[in-house]
Parts: C-alpha cells; sequence; structure tokens
C-alpha cells in the first residue's frame, strides 16, 4: 500500500483543533482509497517561540524537507505582537516557504451553492457562481527585497525594495498559465506597469512567456482597477496572475467576495511535488478552545494537498463533495451561519465530512 509522510504543524490559536478534523479526514479517504499516512509533529509559529525561543527551528525544517507534504494550521496571535519583527511567528512562515523553496501559492476563492447568500455582491454582480484562482508568487518582490532605515536630513525613514529577477517571474508566470490551461483558458495578469519598474519587468516577462501558451488568453490590469473589477464584475476573472504583494492583497479582497474566509483553501507549491498547505485564515486567538472554528477550509487544503503532492485525484475530489454534501445538509459553523441551517462546532463538522466520505 502507498504511504505518505506529512509534516504536521498545528500552529497558534484555532490551528490545532483545525488540524486535527483535517486530520481525521485525511485518514478516511486514506482508508478509502488505499494509501497510508505517517504523520510528524512541529513546531512553527509562537508555539515553537514559546519552546524554543524562535519562531521557525531548524528541526522544523528537516522534517518538513523530510516530507511528502506540509500542513499548516495557523500561526500568530496577540501574545507575540509586541516582539521583533524577526522574531515574530509570521516570520517562521516565511522562513518555511524559503526552506523548502515555494514559490508559487495557489488560492481558489469559490462560492459554495448553498453559501451563496453570504457573498456580499448583489446577485445579479455574483451570477449563478465564481471560481476564481489566484497564483501569487511567494519568495520574491517586496517581502524579501533590501529593507532598512535611515536618518535623512534629521528624520527617521524606512525603506522596502520591490525586486524581482526574470527567472523568478517566468517560472511562477508558467504555473500561472498552466493553471489556466487546466480550467477555463483565461489568465488575467495584474501588475503596475504604468508606474513600477519592476512590474514594466513582469509584464515584459508574462508576455514572452504567453508565446508558448497560444491556447491561453492572456489580458493585464492595473492592481488598482484589479482591486475594482474584483467586486465590480468577479465573473470575468478564471486564473489571476500577481506579485507577491499583490497577490497577497487580491487574494484576501477574493476571499471576502466568497462570502467566508473559513471556506478558502490554499497551496504553496515549488518546483517538485512537496508543498505547504494550510487555510487562509487567520490563528482567530478569540475562538482559540471554543470548539467553535470553521475547519472546512483546512479539510480542503487536504484537497489540495492530495491533488497536487500526491496525485491522488480521486481521493481529492472526494473530499470537496463531502464538504459540498454537509453544507447540502444545512450544516453551519458560526461564521458561516444562517437561518433555518444546524449550528454546529469544530468536531461535529469535520465528524459529517468524515460521514459524508464513508457514504
Amino acid at each position: 500500500m502507498k504511504s505518505y509522510k506529512i509534516t504536521l504543524l498545528r500552529g497558534d490559536g484555532i490551528g490545532p483543533e483545525i488540524v486535527a478534523e483535517a486530520v481525521k479526514v485525511l485518514d478516511k479517504v486514506g482508508e478509502k482509497y488505499g494509501f497510508g499516512v505517517e504523520y510528524t509533529e512541529a513546531l512553527m509559529g509562537g508555539c515553537a517561540i514559546d519552546a524554543t525561543g524562535i519562531p521557525l527551528p531548524q528541526e522544523t525544517i528537516d522534517k518538513c524537507l523530510a516530507s511528502d507534504a506540509v500542513l499548516l494550521g495557523a500561526v500568530g496571535g496577540w501574545k507575540w505582537d509586541n516582539l521583533p519583527g524577526n522574531l515574530r511567528p509570521e516570520a517562521g512562515l516565511l522562513g518555511i516557504r524559503g526552506a523548502l523553496k515555494l514559490f508559487a501559492n495557489l488560492r481558489p476563492a469559490k462560492i459554495y451553492g448553498p453559501l451563496k447568500g453570504a457573498c456580499p455582491l448583489r446577485a445579479d454582480i455574483i451570477g449563478d457562481s465564481m471560481d476564481i484562482m489566484v497564483v501569487r508568487e511567494l519568495t520574491g518582490g517586496i517581502y524579501f527585497g533590501k529593507r532598512g532605515r535611515e536618518t535623512v536630513d534629521g528624520v527617521e525613514a524606512a525603506y522596502d525594495t520591490e525586486y524581482y529577477t526574470t527567472t523568478e517571474v517566468e517560472r511562477i508566470a508558467r504555473v500561472a498559465f498552466e493553471a489556466a490551461r487546466g480550467r477555463s483558458g483565461r489568465l488575467c495578469n495584474v501588475d503596475k506597469a504604468n508606474v513600477l519598474e519592476s512590474s514594466r519587468l513582469w509584464r515584459e516577462t508574462v508576455l514572452r512567456v504567453a508565446k508558448d501558451y497560444p491556447d491561453v488568453e492572456l489580458s493585464h490590469l492595473y492592481i488598482d482597477n484589479a482591486a475594482m473589477q474584483l467586486v465590480r464584475n468577479p465573473k470575468q476573472f478564471d486564473v489571476i496572475l500577481a506579485s507577491n504583494i499583490f497577490g497577497d492583497i487580491l487574494s484576501d479582497e477574493a476571499s471576502q467576495v466568497a462570502g467566508s474566509i473559513g471556506m478558502l483553501a490554499s497551496a504553496s507549491l515549488g518546483e517538485g511535488k512537496r508543498g505547504l498547505y494550510e487555510p487562509i485564515h487567520g490563528s482567530a486567538p478569540d475562538i482559540a478552545g471554543k470548539g467553535i472554528a470553521n475547519p472546512l477550509a483546512t479539510i480542503l487544503s487536504i484537497a489540495m494537498m492530495l491533488r497536487y503532492s500526491m496525485d491522488e485525484t480521486a481521493a481529492a475530489d472526494a473530499i470537496e463533495a463531502a464538504v459540498e454534501k454537509v453544507l447540502d445538509y444545512g450544516l453551519r459553523t458560526p461564521d458561516i451561519y444562517t437561518d433555518g441551517c444546524k449550528k454546529v462546532g469544530t468536531v461535529e463538522m469535520g465528524d459529517a465530512v468524515v460521514a459524508a466520505l464513508a457514504m
């Protein structure tokens, strides 16, 4: 029987609770589709700071590198807000992406039929559904460029540098073109080429890569217009390609258009099959331990893991179908609850997905 090695980074806040439910689902789908899973635990984020003094211990990196995939809950919280930037929990997230050479972040923003009412946009704007994939460059740009502080004419100043090489742009562009080719064949590149030199290099490189994908329809939008269009007419988008900072902004905006950040998964990928999978929401320390967190984004992240790191497409489809079923049944955690539905907790929602898989 096939077996996969998964490193679990349960993280902070609600992270341990939602990861526990995802593990139950992964075990069940493995049983159903004939593969096993070997789990390894490691620390990252605030819990790692408390235990070791740093957000990303070398032991964690080593365990992740020895795995087929990594599942992350969430990191951060008020407890660590006053630490220096290099010692905050979020520094661990940036560090593990770099250590695993994960340069592509795939964030689907999908409106599920039963949750259509949660979308803040009017029904005539959203139409029957929305299914957008944001492909975000993950290890370059302003988050990784040169930064610092200095004093200029007696005034304190700070700077962060937006910096990309053609190699970095080309590899993320190819991920986006391949994603578009596997969907409806439409790709919208987002940049600020009318102002930024880095964006002009970005667009030139994307246009060069496009020659290898004549079957993909390529369009371009400046970031400010793209942000506006995402709420004005989201149906025009299928795959969106963006730099690190622009992709960060647009994927969060898309999550709100979809109606609930608690439903949205993500995959961070590199050159090989190994990836890091996580819900896009935060650690929500205000509800940690209350048993009311929504585990569905983490469960859907497991589906992405099966699809991209393990080539277990049937198992991935089964998880996504099971999530659709429990929503059709009317089960809702508090964040997606509406009148007439049944309000359930974290564990009950996980159990419902497992039960749906068994059918």
